[in-house]
């Protein structure tokens, strides 16, 4: 078998997708796991990216059927964390409205994303390392504590904290270890992007978020495809089992294997 057959397969991921069925299955799997676990509903921040649009949108569909079987109300929680001020706020109110989510508030975590920062860098300085936090060490505590806001309103609201994961991030790890990748379920982790969108087509959500360059808004200008010097269409074309250029199947399973620490549990003795 070789490598790329081997992350298909760790990764679950089909060569092409019916999307309305896949819809249908990934509404069921969170109707299920929100029966099994007690709770009132499901949270799904939105960052106005596909991704995330995809998701809120299976999140909504599964919380207004578990409404309307079960005889008592399901919540969707949208939540919006920008940092400061964020560019492209407008794509997540209009993902939101495109969806009829009516249920969402908006968390800013600049003053605790600072304050979290300049604490580290009184460490920092007590060690004789007088320096700021790395660009990328700050986005990786920007990415934290909207985690940590997260967790904090679905404790009080009884509701299962939902991801974006899916397998084109997987593959190159680009998420952040207890950040966005520390949630309690994740309906799109075997499809690829290009999978993403596809439903996206089919969940009515808004063509401009479709199209938009993905980003993880870590900081201005950032883009995932700029980051990883890899395309989206090589990682689902890899993902799907076809042949790309030398370069980019390189760099793709380069990633994988250096990020081999992100995707497992944490290691025990």
């Amino acid at each position: 078998m070789s490598l790329q057959q081997e992350i298909i397969a760790k990764l679950g991921v089909k060569p092409q997708i019916d999307p309305e069925a896949e819809v249908r299955r990934r509404v069921d799997f969170l109707k299920d796991y929100v029966r099994k676990s007690g709770t009132a509903g499901l949270l799904i921040a939105i960052s106005g990216g596909i991704d995330s649009a995809v998701a809120a949108a299976l999140c909504k569909k599964a919380t207004d059927e578990l409404t309307a079987e079960e005889g008592k109300a399901y919540m969707t929680l949208g939540v919006f964390q920008p940092y400061g001020e964020q560019a492209d706020i407008e794509d997540s109110y209009s993902v939101a409205q495109a969806i009829g989510l009516k249920t969402t508030v908006e968390t800013n975590i600049e003053e605790a994303v600072n304050e979290i920062a300049l604490e580290s860098e009184y460490a920092l300085k007590a060690m004789g390392i007088h320096k700021h936090l790395s660009r990328g060490g700050k986005g990786n505590v920007k990415a934290r504590t909207r985690m940590v806001v997260q967790y904090a309103l679905a404790f009080e609201l009884n509701l299962l904290v939902v991801g974006t994961d899916h397998a084109s991030e997987a593959i190159t790890g680009f998420f952040t270890k207890y950040g966005d990748g520390a949630v309690d379920i994740t309906p799109l982790s075997t499809l690829n992007k290009r999978q993403v969108r596809q439903l996206g087509a089919v969940l009515g959500v808004p063509e401009r978020v479709i199209t938009k360059a993905p980003t993880a808004g870590l900081w201005e200008g950032q883009t995932d495809e700029t980051e990883l010097g890899i395309t989206y269409d090589d990682n689902s074309d890899y993902l799907e089992g076809k042949d790309i250029g030398t370069e980019a199947r390189e760099k793709l399973e380069k990633q994988y294997l250096r990020t081999e620490h992100k995707r497992v549990p944490i290691p025990g003795i």
